[in-house]
């Protein structure tokens, strides 16, 4: 007699798979098709308008008439003109502040606060830290430029501690303009580094600490030797960030001063709107945008390089 074949139900038959080719050119297929819509909003919002500037730093237009080629006429004035050589520095000096303030007062706070992030104080520490980056920045420019007028805040304390020869129009001072822009974006930026770095500090190891204190390390060696290590990377973000905020800085510069007293707080945001659309220079205001990404570039290089990751 023979045997009759049985039946395999159809959930235990095996599959039969593709070849390999097809399978990685179908995982490719759908990548891409993930990939589209944001690569294509991308080009669209950056890699379009970069291609226009850089295609409109070669030509002497007023944005309306007829366009004529300039070859690097426009980037040899961005570079020889004295004017836009010292807006470029404003920036730089902003970098200063923007910078090193809110990345070494962060450090300082979020190593203060280390252990005492949990619970009622962790929550109402982060919620007053990270104030700043919830309010708009022109808001934020119009409450400082309160507080700097001739009889604003700053003035008024400093009269009630006898230091009323101090008192000035800050933002109208052609020495202090520049600084009192500077505390308004550290006061902006201060709570992001905190958060930031306090968030690195809660992925170091407890036991790391606990061991140099039984080796009889003070705070500072702490500080020195297992917080700033630990927190490499989050420190790179911060002055990544906060170095791309000043070079790039606008809002803050327009509401507080509009870039015066003179050209002293001007900066190259600022310059590069006025030149485009109040002096009608396109191709000046384009090679400006041009130098000044390269100049961002070249700044966040050595950044990235030196706080990356060892492993």
């Amino acid at each position: 007699m023979t045997e009759q074949p049985t039946s395999v139900p159809a959930d235990q038959r095996p599959t039969q798979r593709l070849p390999r080719h097809r399978r990685s050119r179908k995982s490719k297929l759908t990548a891409w098709i993930f990939i589209a819509p944001a690569f294509l909003a991308y080009a669209t919002f950056v890699l379009v308008p970069l291609a226009m500037s850089l295609y409109y730093s070669f030509l002497r237009w007023d944005g309306i008439g007829e366009a004529r080629f300039y070859g690097l006429s426009n980037y040899m004035t961005v570079l020889t003109d004295s004017d836009l050589l010292q807006i470029i520095g404003n920036a730089f000096q902003l970098v200063l502040y923007f910078t090193l303030i809110p990345v070494g007062l962060g450090l300082a706070i979020a190593s203060a606060i280390r252990g005492q992030m949990a619970g009622t104080f962790g929550t109402v520490t982060r919620t007053i830290f990270f104030l700043p980056q919830v309010i708009p920045l022109v808001a934020a420019g119009i409450a400082w430029s309160w507080m700097f007028a001739s009889m604003g805040v700053v003035n008024q304390g400093l009269k009630a501690i006898g230091l009323s020869d101090w008192t000035r129009g800050w933002l109208g001072d052609f020495v202090w303009a520049l600084p009192a822009v500077g505390v308004i974006g550290a006061w902006v930026l201060l709570g992001l580094c905190i958060m930031l770095l306090v968030t690195g500090i809660t992925k170091i190891d407890p036991s790391l600490y606990e061991a140099a204190r039984l080796d009889g390390a003070r705070p500072w060696h702490e500080f020195v030797y297992i917080t700033l290590p630990g927190l490499r990377q989050e420190i790179g973000v911060c002055m990544t960030l906060t170095i791309i905020a000043a070079l790039a800085s606008f809002d803050i510069v327009y509401i507080a001063t509009q870039g015066g007293p003179g050209i002293t707080t001007t900066v190259p945001g600022l310059e590069i709107y006025r030149l485009a659309f109040a002096h009608r220079q396109v191709g000046l205001a384009s090679a400006l945008a041009i130098v000044l990404m390269v100049l961002v570039l070249i700044s966040i290089g050595p950044v990235q390089w030196f706080t990356r990751d060892e492993k």
